[in-house]
């Protein structure tokens, strides 16, 4: 596997929510896109869902249980 086909299948299971539902994207589309394309893609993707995490663990938090002793 090459380093398109590679970069390709970590932006599928950067795109998958749920682990039983399997994205594939087109691998036509290595075509059009270069290795830079791809791990700009990919960087964005980690970014967004860092993002994503910090803002649900902040919301998680409103229902911690505090233990006042």
């Amino acid at each position: 596997m090459d380093i398109k086909e590679e970069l390709l299948k970590e932006i599928e299971a950067l795109l998958t929510y749920k682990p039983e539902e399997k994205l594939e994207i087109n691998p036509n589309y290595l075509n059009y896109l270069e290795v830079e394309d791809l791990k700009s893609i990919k960087s964005g993707l980690i970014q967004k869902i860092g993002k994503l995490n910090a803002e649900d663990i902040a919301w998680l938090e409103q229902f911690k249980k505090y233990d006042y002793e």
